[in-house]
């Protein structure tokens, strides 16, 4: 293990006022996204539209790192320079979606378990050796009167922190990812004890496997009602109940929390940030985004798949990234949109 290769990593991720482009949607889910803009999911759009984004001038001072899905670690950009490299000239960190999804979880109500262990050592290498620096692995729980199971946690914990143990012996970063479902009707308060509980496991955990929690980068969801619940939370609880729940599960050895949108319109995962950065609450480590959807909506409305967009999209896209980074640092707000 290099510890100060890893330690360059999470140095160069977690600069003040950047953060994490997730770009790293499988074939189904960059399918529903072109979906909603009448395109289809070819080879050739998929490469325009992420030669869109890492392509936009100067987003570079607003975003460090890009987890990239399996085939655009391996794909050129338009220029005919491979994606990874493209990145790492702009000062961007390349990383790599390693976790092979979810299945169900049997006579768990419906929980599911993350796979991917098997062979992740050899796919580690392998992605090393195309530039990626950083991975990603992210379990799922569902709140409702019966989940998440104790077993449902304890084992996507195990897998969580299996999974970052290895990559660290290769090299490769880990974002340790638990995300906490925004569907269903469940309260800020019931997401708060579950949140408290899916964490406390994971870090339980992360330590029985002798993870170096100072090499990690935590994605979690906010504490934040359900979607559907009639009671929706102010920014402001969102901000109190997310930092009550991180300050008792999460060491200040963790260096940057990089949160998941998770659901959220651009707008209010930008202002959910903003209230967490600029509350006079103490905060050990650095609070930033690792956003997919909420940054890339607005740039993927404006593109529509034309050529003669770009700009437009990039133009948005950039205004994203930096209102997001205003909110890293407590200064956002909703005049700026």
């Amino acid at each position: 293990m290099n510890i100060a290769e890893l330690t360059r990593t999470v140095k160069a991720i977690s600069q003040s006022g950047k953060g994490i482009l997730a770009a790293d949607e499988s074939f189904p889910t960059i399918q529903k996204r072109f979906d909603n803009i009448n395109i289809p999911s070819t080879d050739e759009n998929r490469q325009a539209y992420r030669d869109l984004l890492f392509t936009t001038p100067n987003v570079n001072e607003f975003i460090s790192g890009v987890i990239l899905f399996e085939e655009t670690l391996f794909t050129k950009a338009i220029n005919g320079t491979p994606f990874p490299k493209l990145l790492s000239d702009l000062g961007i960190v390349p990383g790599i979606k390693v976790d092979k999804g979810t299945v169900p979880l049997e006579n768990a109500n419906g929980e599911k378990i993350t796979e991917g262990l098997d062979g992740l050592v050899e796919r580690l290498q392998e992605y090393k050796k195309h530039g990626a620096k950083f991975a990603k692995w992210r379990a799922v729980f569902n709140i409702s009167d019966k989940t998440p199971s104790d077993i449902a946690i304890r084992l996507n914990a195990v897998s969580l922190a299996s999974y970052a143990s290895i990559c660290q012996h290769e090299d490769i970063v880990p974002i340790v990812e638990p995300e906490i479902l925004i569907d269903g009707k469940h309260t800020i308060e019931e997401c708060a004890e579950k949140s408290g509980n899916v964490l406390s496991a994971v870090f339980q955990e992360l330590r029985e496997q002798k993870v170096l929690l100072e090499n990690i980068i935590l994605k979690p969801s906010m504490v934040i009602s359900g979607k559907e619940c009639p009671q929706q939370a102010s920014i402001d609880a969102v901000a109190a109940y997310t930092l009550a729940i991180l300050r008792e599960t999460v060491p200040a050895a963790v260096q940057t929390i990089n949160f998941l949108s998770g659901g959220q319109s651009p707008e209010l995962a930008t202002a959910h940030l903003n209230a967490m950065n600029a509350s006079e609450i103490e905060k050990p480590w650095n609070l930033s985004f690792s956003y997919g959807r909420a940054l890339q909506e607005p740039a993927l409305t404006a593109w529509k798949g034309k050529a003669e967009n770009i700009e437009a999209a990039q133009q948005a896209f950039y205004k994203r990234a930096k209102l997001n980074s205003a909110a890293c640092l407590g200064q956002y707000m909703a005049n700026m949109e």
